[in-house]
């Protein structure tokens, strides 16, 4: 089981820094997109990880199911 986790820092002088790791491919945008409104959605800079680049896996159930 991937453990994906979202570390905020604020340093003295207000300013917030939100990590994420464990996700792959660019849905950390979408996990932190309502932190990041909530925070007021000023973003100054945004620096991709080396796992942002890196396909995301869906996993499909082993057996589809279709009700007429």
């Amino acid at each position: 089981m991937q453990i994906n986790e979202i570390e905020v820092l604020i340093d003295k002088n207000g300013e917030v820094q939100v990590h994420v790791t464990g996700v792959k491919g660019e849905g950390c945008l979408a996990i932190t997109k309502e932190l990041e409104k909530a925070l007021g959605g000023g973003v100054v800079s945004r620096e991709l990880t080396a796992e942002a680049s890196e396909s995301e896996q869906i996993t499909m159930p082993n057996q589809i199911r279709q009700h007429l």
